[in-house]
């Protein structure tokens, strides 16, 4: 039950970028090609790797003020794409979707905003729509894809490729999964109590 997946492709998308450079050192060592947006793609750079803008995929800028950069299908086709399925396959060419094996996230930081006092356009601003999104995509399809969901997570890959490599078997990418959905329904809680309480 090993099914074993190589990254070749990582989308990198985070809000803290503190521990980040180690293992995108690993990433670049291994051969694995970095797809990003604004700050993170600009720090990416500053180590000296290469790094694709997701625009130049998706052919459309960062739009409103931010709040769409990541939201197309040629991202969400290369997370959700099933591999061994040929009618996916074929759409993923026809439609020039690239495959993306690996996706690193690190939500906005909502509660921090919340308990900081900030005001109510603040804290809305904080709610975090491509990255949720992605994580979801990515832990959807885990079977192909390995996700990682937040900064807490950057140690648990290194781990795995300092030891096979960026190669992962299906018991990493579910148990990623699982950790991604955590995130997910915390980070909703979360959002949920503060409208409840406001």
């Amino acid at each position: 039950m090993a099914e074993k997946k190589q990254i070749k492709t990582a989308l990198v998308s985070v809000f803290h970028k503190d521990g980040l450079d180690e293992l995108l050192k690993k990433l670049n060592d291994e051969g694995v090609k970095f797809l990003s947006t604004g700050g993170t793609q600009k720090f990416i750079e500053s180590l000296g790797y290469e790094c694709q803008k997701v625009e130049d995929v998706t052919t459309y800028p960062s739009i409103l003020g931010g709040r769409v950069k990541t939201l197309h299908p040629k991202v969400f086709g290369g997370i959700l794409g099933r591999r061994d399925n040929e009618g996916d396959q074929e759409q993923m060419k026809q439609y020039e979707i690239p495959e993306i094996d690996l996706v690193i996230v690190d939500l906005y930081p909502f509660e921090d905003t919340v308990a900081s006092g900030a005001s109510e356009a603040d804290i809305i601003e904080k709610i975090d729509i491509g990255g949720i999104s992605l994580i979801r995509a990515g832990a959807k399809n885990f079977k192909d894809v390995v996700i990682v969901p937040s900064k807490a997570e950057y140690g648990v890959l290194l781990n795995i490729l300092n030891e096979k490599g960026a190669a992962t078997d299906i018991e990493d990418r579910k148990m990623f999964a699982e950790r991604a959905f955590g995130v997910s329904s915390h980070y909703d809680t979360a959002i949920h109590e503060w409208f409840l309480g406001n």
